[in-house]
């Protein structure tokens, strides 16, 4: 075996024409598009640490807690916390009641499996 590499070469530059693609897609998205931007709802929402945590929170929970017992586990204002859980909610990963003055939360198992269900799919040849 020889120790000497051998040069690159290079071949120049050509231009397609317009229209024309430089390949055939090697594979195309199994996700159609309105899952997909409802998976990236999902994901926005959990782009920030203390909205991980919320969740994280209300996972081991397993119940309804009350937003009063969610910002003493944060170095945060109870509006904030608050904040935090309208996003969310309107990503559809937690659920509200509201008793009184105060709202108490809840994780909603679904919306969670929809995004753990996406990541876990791993193409059959990846597995072996």
């Amino acid at each position: 075996m020889s120790s000497e590499l051998k040069p690159l070469r290079l071949l120049p530059k050509t231009k397609r024409a317009p229209g024309q693609v430089c390949s055939q897609p090697l594979v195309y998205p199994e996700v159609g598009h309105a899952e997909a931007a409802r998976i990236a709802t999902v994901a926005k929402a959990l782009g920030d640490p203390v909205r991980v945590q919320l969740v994280d929170v209300l996972r081991q929970h397993a119940g309804e807690v009350c937003v009063c017992e969610l910002v003493p586990l944060f170095d945060l204002s109870q509006p904030t916390i608050s904040h935090h859980l309208k996003v969310l909610r309107e990503a559809g990963l937690v659920g509200s009641e509201r008793r009184g003055l105060w709202a108490y939360y809840f994780v909603i198992p679904a919306a969670l499996g929809e995004l753990t269900g996406w990541l876990a799919q791993v193409p059959a040849s990846r597995t072996a």
